[in-house]
């Protein structure tokens, strides 16, 4: 094997485990926060960062479960039988066991002289499942996570060294899955090189710095308004859940487990935008910008002329322009990355990959395994190009950030 090929395999290796190294990192960081938010007698705080914790949990476990079941039979080769794994979601622990799987996989693949590229393959597959879970599980914990720990900074006026540490993890969270999720994109790519490092940096900053004006505005409120958030919330979130419905997403593998996935999208809608449906990206991406941008106006205002209800000891007044200036600056990001850096592909069916193993076909008819969930995904992101785009493929019209 060429020695750019091993550096590469070993390069994924290591994100690999930092990636799982950094979600350990982050839930250790909110039971530490539960715990000591119990110790101080702050018993609501706490029951707030386990539920949103738990909630979490039981949807990334139920999204891999469910792809578990719905992956043709064979393709994942030895593995534990089908109650061993129930109860290993059940316990919570699904991600975690794909996390060591892949690791395994990429271990296998990085000892060989020779892989073959049915292992190379399969290696994407599980990295590509593991990409999509992590960023689930980032807009459905570690966001909400980072917003309510804001939330009570500014509403004890006091700030604990725990919560620093729940901060920075958060971000880094955050920023991981970011960075994986672009990386998992490009992975799907038909011609890979036509992403490079800037482009990746550029799509990483836009996204972070257009959510952190989001979750400012939302903790700042929370903070005024602790029993009228989860209204907000609810209703915004009912609005958003209608829209996703109605743009007909079919992207689970049957109508049931289909509302999971909108009712992750709506969450995800609330924070930042995700693309659910192929074609007129631009004008839902203006409607939705323009939707998030007056509901964030109104919290701020709303901030303003009942700041003074907060307790003094944190520079509030420093918060409003820093949250405006990372806004304009990732709206100007994101209008370079759109305009300059975003490609678009000539997508075309490929014959020599199928969503499953090619121990189930003959010998003459060897395909390799593809990650069609996240392949979908990457179709919606990057555009087709125009002597392809009077000729969309049927049924692609699954989400993407």
């Amino acid at each position: 094997m060429p020695w750019s090929s091993r550096a590469a395999l070993l390069r994924d290796l290591v994100l690999c485990v930092l990636g799982t190294a950094a979600f350990l990192l982050d839930l250790g960081a909110d039971l530490w926060a539960a715990v000591q938010y119990a110790l101080d007698g702050r018993y609501l705080w706490a029951a707030l960062v386990l539920a949103l914790l738990g909630l979490a949990s039981v949807a990334l476990q139920l999204f891999s479960w469910l792809w578990l079941r719905a992956d043709p039979a064979g393709l994942h080769g030895s593995q534990p039988p089908r109650r061993c794994l129930a109860l290993l979601h059940l316990l919570q622990l699904g991600y975690l066991y794909r996390c060591v799987q892949e690791l395994r996989q990429g271990l296998l693949v990085w000892q060989q002289e020779e892989p073959s590229e049915f292992d190379l393959a399969y290696a994407d597959f599980l990295s590509l499942d593991i990409s999509m879970l992590r960023l689930f599980e980032t807009f459905l914990e570690t966001t909400p996570q980072l917003t309510l720990v804001l939330a009570i900074m500014l509403q004890s006026g006091r700030t604990e060294y725990y919560q620093w540490f729940g901060i920075c993890t958060s971000f880094l969270g955050i920023s991981w899955a970011l960075l994986d999720y672009h990386r998992a994109l490009r992975t799907c790519l038909p011609s890979k090189p036509l992403l490079g490092l800037g482009s990746s940096v550029i799509y990483f900053l836009w996204n972070l710095l257009l959510l952190w004006p989001r979750v400012l505005a939302v903790a700042l409120f929370s903070a005024l308004f602790p029993s009228y958030v989860a209204l907000h919330f609810l209703g915004l979130w009912l609005v958003l859940l209608l829209w996703v419905w109605l743009q007909g997403t079919d992207f689970m593998p049957d109508p049931s487990s289909e509302w999971l996935y909108r009712v992750t999208v709506a969450t995800i809608l609330y924070f930042s935008w995700f693309n659910v449906a192929e074609g007129h990206t631009l004008g839902r991406a203006t409607i939705h910008f323009a939707f998030l941008l007056t509901d964030s106006i109104l919290l701020v205002v709303t901030w303003m002329t009942h700041s003074s209800w907060l307790p003094s000891g944190i520079p509030l007044q420093l918060w409003l322009p820093v949250g405006c200036g990372c806004f304009f600056l990732g709206l100007a990001l994101r209008l370079v990355y759109y305009r300059w850096l975003h490609p678009s592909c000539c997508w075309k069916p490929d014959p020599d990959q199928v969503d499953g193993p090619r121990s189930l076909l003959s010998p003459e008819e060897y395909q390799l395994p593809q990650n069609r969930r996240m392949t979908r995904l990457a179709q919606n992101f990057f555009p087709k190009a125009k002597d392809e785009a009077a000729s969309p493929v049927k049924g692609e019209v699954n989400g993407v950030l």
